[in-house]
C-alpha cells in the first residue's frame, strides 16, 4: 500500500465501522414503521411516496412509531458520518492508484462533492424531522426531492466509480 493511500484507508475503515453499526441499528428499527397496518420505508418517504402520502403517514402514525422514526432519523446523522467521508476516502484511494490525469481530477471532484451530498442529506433529514413534529408539507416538497436526488446521484457515482478502481490490482 502506498504511503498516499494509507491515511485514506485508515479513515475509510473507521467510516465503514460507523456505517455498518448505524445501518444495523437503523435496519432493526424499520420493522416498527407501521402505518394503517402496513410497513412504510425511509426510501419511500425519500423517493417513492408523493407529498400527500408522506403527509398522511407522518400525521397518521402513533406516538410509538413517531418516536422510533425520530430515533431512526437521529441515527441517520451517524450513518452519514460513515457514508460520505467513506466514499470520499474511496475516491482518494482510487485516485492514488490511477495515473490518468482526467480520472484523478474526476475522483478528486467526486471526493469533494461528497460534502455536497452530505449537506443535502442533512437538510433532507432536517425536513423529515420537522415534518415529523408538524406534518404540514408545503411547496418545500419539490426542493426536498431535489436534495434527495442530488444526494443519491453524487454518492452512488462516487462509490460506483471508486470501488472497482480500489479493488483493481495494479
Amino acid at each position: 500500500m502506498s504511503n498516499i493511500r494509507q491515511p485514506w484507508r485508515n479513515i475509510f475503515w473507521a467510516c465503514f465501522g460507523l456505517f455498518i453499526a448505524a445501518a444495523f441499528c437503523m435496519k432493526w428499527m424499520e420493522g416498527d414503521f407501521i402505518y394503517n397496518g402496513k410497513v412504510f420505508t425511509i426510501i419511500g418517504l425519500e423517493i417513492s411516496y408523493n407529498q400527500a402520502e408522506v403527509m398522511a403517514i407522518l400525521s397518521g402514525i402513533d406516538e410509538k412509531v413517531k418516536t422510533i422514526l425520530g430515533y431512526h432519523l437521529a441515527l441517520d446523522f451517524v450513518f452519514m458520518l460513515g457514508v460520505y467521508p467513506g466514499i470520499a476516502c474511496l475516491c482518494m484511494m482510487a485516485r492514488a492508484k490511477t495515473g490518468k490525469v482526467w480520472l484523478r481530477k474526476l475522483l478528486l471532484l467526486l471526493a469533494i462533492l461528497q460534502l455536497v451530498a452530505w449537506v443535502c442529506d442533512i437538510v433532507e433529514n432536517s425536513y423529515l424531522l420537522s415534518w415529523l413534529k408538524e406534518p404540514v408539507i408545503n411547496s418545500s416538497f419539490a426542493f426536498f426531492h431535489l436534495l434527495v436526488y442530488v444526494k443519491w446521484i453524487l454518492a452512488l457515482t462516487g462509490a460506483f466509480l471508486a470501488i472497482p478502481l480500489v479493488l483493481k490490482k495494479r
